[in-house]
């Protein structure tokens, strides 16, 4: 057994709590965090954890094996850190998450220029819709579509994304055109169910009023990709990201509707959990996503 895996494993369920949110963290799953313990335990000679049906505590030698674990992680990662320093070159495993549906669009194109310019780094990247913890689940950085509201994060812009209200000509042919806001709420939508507003659909007119209306979802959906497949289906109407429908859009599978109403522009930010002690691997992928991003213009934008 690794046994710099297992002092990972005891840190990961004393500071998350449950061998389940550690598993998390840990990217394996419980059953191995807690195969990973009892070996741990067994090589030691020593139990070092209570287990109860609520709870996970230390015994007295648990506390003192967990503090030199702590220590040995720490001078591990200051080790890495200090190659990175003199080197100048990334050194390690660098965790990343990002919405599923940009991750793979937009960001899987360019890790293969991150790897090749710095061999010695290693890449984890997970896709998820849902808003991941970055300090809790162990990630050095996330990708964010969002309006950010945690001051205790850092991050950097990297671009922007406008939400689009489209449709397939198709599906407007056999139930009609909505030419204001409010009618959107006789028409069948494609809802995407992490939206910060829920089914409430926002738009801005021209002179900056703000206009909203309650839909009635036909589907609600944790993925915009499922959400865009249906609008081309011709089940309704969808309010998706311009990076995610512009090729629709620009081939005329999809239509852009209200003219004289614009959909929200929502910032799209890579987030990293503090300054202090920015490791070389987290600075080189900042400033890598910033300059990639720099120009970017989304497949028929305006």
């Amino acid at each position: 057994m690794d046994r710099f895996r297992e002092m990972e494993s005891l840190v990961a369920v004393v500071e998350t709590g449950s061998f389940v949110k550690a598993s998390v963290v840990l990217r394996v799953s419980k059953a191995a965090v807690s195969q990973t313990i009892v070996a741990l335990e067994t090589r030691l000679g020593a139990r070092l954890l209570q287990r109860t049906t609520r709870r996970v505590s230390l015994t007295e030698a648990g506390r003192a094996y967990l503090a030199h674990c702590k220590q040995i992680l720490a001078d591990v990662a200051e080790a890495d850190r200090a190659v990175g320093a003199v080197t100048g070159q990334p050194v390690g495993v660098l965790r990343i998450n990002a919405p599923f549906s940009f991750g793979i669009r937009q960001l899987a194109p360019l890790w293969g220029e991150l790897l090749a310019r710095y061999p010695d780094l290693t890449l984890e990247v997970s896709l998820a819709d849902r808003l991941v913890d970055v300090v809790e689940e162990g990630f050095d950085a996330v990708i964010r579509i969002s309006r950010l509201q945690d001051s205790s994060l850092v991050y950097r812009r990297l671009t922007h994304t406008r939400l689009v209200v489209c449709a397939s000509p198709r599906y407007l042919a056999e139930h009609g055109t909505p030419t204001t806001v409010a009618a959107l709420a006789d028409h069948r939508v494609i809802a995407y169910s992490y939206a910060a507003e829920g089914d409430t659909w926002h738009f801005a007119a021209a002179h900056g009023t703000r206009h909203s209306v309650l839909t009635r979802p036909c589907l609600r959906t944790n993925n915009g990709d499922t959400c865009r497949e249906v609008a081309l289906a011709h089940q309704g109407i969808v309010l998706q990201p311009d990076f995610l429908v512009s090729d629709a859009l620009a081939s005329g599978q999809l239509v852009p509707l209200l003219p004289d109403f614009d959909g929200e522009e929502i910032g799209v930010y890579v987030v990293y959990p503090s300054r202090q002690h920015l490791s070389v691997k987290v600075r080189v992928l900042v400033d890598f996503l910033v300059a990639a991003f720099a120009d970017i213009r989304w497949a028929g934008e305006g």
